[in-house]
């Protein structure tokens, strides 16, 4: 409110319900801006902050109803908006037509987000119209109409303390259910059967998926954003495994790939070795004073000189980077901020260069090398092979602060995990 100035207004709808099939809805998740404003989960609901007003902060939402709460249950109600959610004042949802157009003749600019909620923009629009012709009567509407998101995101990129231990939270769940399903992996089960280990643990842990997981073996592994998740482990193909979890609305996002039968073929170390190595130079990148690109920049330069090691790329590894002959393996960029969102906001360049990378940014590594089959110029012998790691990394003035560190990366250490459940009892 500080930042918005006197004259002004921000208006925040929360994120709405959405209908799966029929009468059955979708898991409620808030709108990650309303939910770090305003802490509240309720649908149906508008958060209006506005600075120089003696009730700076103002939320409607639904009114208290023993039969609705009856089959939903509890509600807030204005009454709780204001004493557990700290509002200045509080109105029923019911009543915004009639009290929000007299809040905005109150001020010169609105804050909003247009296009995260069409069918609030509409409404929006259709008062700000209303009190424009009115003009006449006296009526006044704002002047200005204001990109929100250039404020917010901006504060929701720096990461406080409490934030933080969120985010170390939903890493540790993450990594526990990592550890899990590496523990039960062998031949002869389903990509699902190894899904099912992550939720399990994750709703086990008070949290739930932050993304559908990627469970991909074998070819699988080298499509990118794979979903399916219903072909059958083959002994000595890879399990390459992106999951993680949302804890008190702040994510994870960890990416394992493991041997299915408890040990890497030497091809298939080779190309993890490589990919470990980029993923450690990256990491080394994650400084203070650093811009977004150097861990990305890293990365490409181990990966390109690791397949030129092994005879899948020739030439030059500053050749080969110009001309972006690594793309053919490793077609993605090495990370993105990761937050209230998994993909969290924020600007990856001001001024049209890169972001200098600040204490309290949090950003994911994750290089990868993915060899599909079929791939032209690509021995046999290489294809079907796909491998990435990633983990979580908070910028700290002391260096790179590993949020997901408790999962090993090392792949011996991967492999042992992978190992013990390889001997499955007989039947009687």
């Amino acid at each position: 409110m500080g930042m918005m100035g006197a004259d002004s207004m921000a208006i925040l709808p929360a994120a709405p319900l959405r209908i799966r099939n029929r009468d059955v809805e979708h898991p409620y998740r808030q709108d990650s801006d309303f939910y770090y404003l305003t802490g509240f989960e309720e649908a149906d609901a508008v958060a209006v902050l506005m600075p120089d007003q003696d009730s700076g902060y103002i939320l409607f939402c639904r009114e208290r109803d023993p039969h609705k709460e009856a089959w939903d249950g509890d509600l807030a109600g204005p009454e709780g908006a204001v004493e557990r959610f700290g509002a200045d004042d509080a109105y029923p949802i019911s009543d915004i037509d009639d009290i929000l157009p007299g809040l905005l003749e109150k001020c010169e600019r609105v804050y909003y987000t247009m296009g995260a909620h069409s069918e609030f923009d509409q409404q929006l629009i259709g008062w700000i119209n209303r009190l424009r012709s009115g003009g006449q009567r006296g009526a006044h509407a704002p002047e200005e109409l204001i990109a929100l998101e250039h404020l917010l995101h901006d504060m929701r990129l720096f990461k406080s303390r409490a934030e933080i231990a969120a985010m170390r939270k939903a890493a540790k769940i993450a990594a526990a259910a990592h550890r899990r399903a590496m523990r039960v992996t062998r031949p002869g089960l389903y990509e699902y059967s190894i899904e099912a280990e992550y939720l399990h643990e994750f709703r086990r842990q008070g949290a739930e998926p932050s993304y559908p997981a990627i469970v991909g073996a074998g070819a699988n592994a080298c499509v990118l954003h794979y979903r399916a998740n219903n072909a059958k482990l083959v002994d000595g193909d890879l399990l390459l495994v992106d999951a993680g979890c949302e804890y008190d609305y702040y994510a994870s996002d960890i990416t394992r790939t493991w041997p299915v039968n408890g040990t890497y073929s030497p091809r298939q170390r080779e190309i993890y070795e490589i990919v470990l190595d980029a993923q450690t130079a990256a990491i080394e990148q994650a400084q203070v004073g650093n811009h977004w690109n150097d861990p990305h920049e890293a990365a490409v330069r181990t990966i390109t000189k690791g397949l030129i090691k092994v005879g899948l790329l020739k030439g030059t590894p500053g050749k080969l980077i110009k001309e972006e002959a690594y793309k053919k393996f490793f077609f993605h960029r090495t990370g993105h901020w990761i937050g209230m969102d998994v993909h969290d906001v924020g600007d990856y360049k001001v001024d049209e260069q890169w972001r200098v990378l600040e204490p309290g940014m949090v950003m994911t590594v994750e290089p990868g090398i993915y060899i599909a089959p079929g791939t032209r110029g690509v021995a046999k012998k290489w294809q079907g092979i796909g491998v990435r790691i990633e983990d979580d990394v908070l910028i700290t003035k002391k260096g790179p602060d590993v949020l997901s560190a408790g999962l090993p990366s090392d792949p011996d250490e991967v492999a042992a995990l992978a190992s013990e459940n390889q001997k499955v009892p007989r039947r009687r």
